[in-house]
């Protein structure tokens, strides 16, 4: 057995099925941090001004971030246990079917979503996440996405809490052309053909790879798919100018000049939908009738992308002093925003600023087998216990259709 091996199996048995993860920190050179992510304030250039501002918090991440400079480490998960660490990746690649169930390790060998907290101070380029099909094409994977807008990490919208998504109906290929052709022209007037939607905490959006978004101001919590793919569409935000590689760097090499492939690499059908909203648009919906028992579980992320179920998110609401068994059908990945608690043997704590490099109690990830047995939530403090939560693909057959939460 590896020394990663027989540490991740100590940890899971100390742990009761439950690692331990520490924070990871994602900057990106081209964004202004929001400053919500409950970092100490000194702390948002930690990685130096060349990287840019941390505007990220990755959970039970398996995936690399994709920075120019960035250290191959940056964008994974890491377990902490009896003064050591190991990565999320590494401990999956070598217990496997035993973290994550038969029917994920046994079709993907990894785990192959992630979620993040994602905080800008105003909004950024109107972008696309290519599909399977394309990301292939420069070794890579499609990245479909959700959004979920926590009112915990939401007390202040930031600049712009708005966001940009698709196309205005009507609008041509030759158009986004167009705005393509006069990229170096200062704003190439991408966003006159598309339509901004206010942003409400509370409520989400389910988003296809190669569909257009321009994501606002609000902290969002983002189950997706295992990649760091984009293409961004727009030349300047907020009087800034967006260089020409971020459009181009995961597509080949040979059609970076080509503006009409990159428009034909758009969803057009999805963009130009007349029923966006409905087609895309989340709201919570409760699971069980439990409030008298002290506690809300609610499903924040649900529907299918080209009809497959790749992640499902929920929320968890313990009542001061309440205590519950929580069952699952798959392994999932845990994020405290509110209250302390316990999971299992392990304490929660959600911390009020948390300096660069150092450990928090807020965070963990819970096997298959443990989540299906069920494990023990207690909430020992004065406030609500409020986690959110994220499964992987197919894990949860029962979730609701993007439209449900109208039913």
């Amino acid at each position: 057995m590896s020394n990663v091996a027989k540490l991740a199996a100590d940890a899971l048995t100390e742990g009761g099925g439950i690692f331990r993860l520490s924070p990871t920190w994602v900057p990106r050179s081209f964004l202004q941090p929001g400053r919500r992510l409950k970092l100490h304030p000194n702390d948002y250039y930690a990685l130096g001004t060349h990287r840019g501002g941390i505007d990220e918090r990755w959970f039970g991440s398996t995936t690399v971030a994709t920075n120019e400079g960035a250290p191959d480490d940056e964008g994974l998960s890491y377990c902490v246990f009896g003064g050591e660490k190991f990565t999320l990746k590494d401990a999956i690649s070598e217990l496997g079917a035993e973290i994550i169930g038969d029917a994920i390790w046994g079709k993907y060998n990894r785990w192959p979503v992630y979620s993040k907290f994602f905080d800008n101070m105003g909004p950024i380029p109107h972008h696309m996440h290519q599909n399977t099909e394309q990301a292939a094409k420069v070794g890579q994977e499609g990245k479909p996405e959700s959004y979920y807008f926590p009112p915990q990490m939401n007390a202040i919208g930031n600049n712009f809490p708005y966001t940009f998504m698709g196309l205005e109906p009507g609008t041509t290929k030759q158009d986004v052309i167009d705005c393509l052709d006069r990229w170096n022209d200062g704003d190439n007037g991408i966003l006159d053909l598309s339509k901004a939607y206010r942003l409400k905490p509370g409520t989400g959006w389910l988003i296809p790879p190669c569909v257009l978004h321009a994501p606002g101001s609000l902290v969002t919590y983002e189950p997706q798919w295992g990649s760091d793919v984009f293409g961004m569409y727009q030349s300047m935000v907020e009087g800034r100018a967006v260089h020409r590689s971020l459009l181009t760097k995961d597509f080949p090499e040979d059609k970076h000049d080509d503006n009409a492939y990159l428009v034909e690499a758009l969803d057009w059908e999805a963009n130009v939908d007349p029923n966006f909203k409905a087609n895309n648009y989340l709201e919570p919906i409760n699971i069980g009738d439990t409030a008298a028992d002290g506690y809300v579980d609610l499903w924040i992320v649900y529907g299918k992308v080209n009809g497959e179920q790749l992640f499902t998110a929920k929320e968890l609401t313990v009542d001061p002093g309440a205590r519950l068994t929580l069952k699952d059908s798959g392994a999932y990945s845990w994020i405290t925003v509110q209250g302390k608690g316990k999971i299992g043997n392990l304490r929660l704590q959600t911390p009020a600023m948390i300096r660069f490099g150092e450990m928090t109690e807020d965070e963990v990830f819970v096997t298959e087998k443990t989540a299906q047995e069920g494990i023990t939530i207690e909430n020992t403090g004065s406030e609500p216990l409020v986690s959110l939560r994220y499964f992987g693909p197919g894990a949860c057959p029962d979730a609701p259709n993007v439209g449900d939460y109208c039913k």
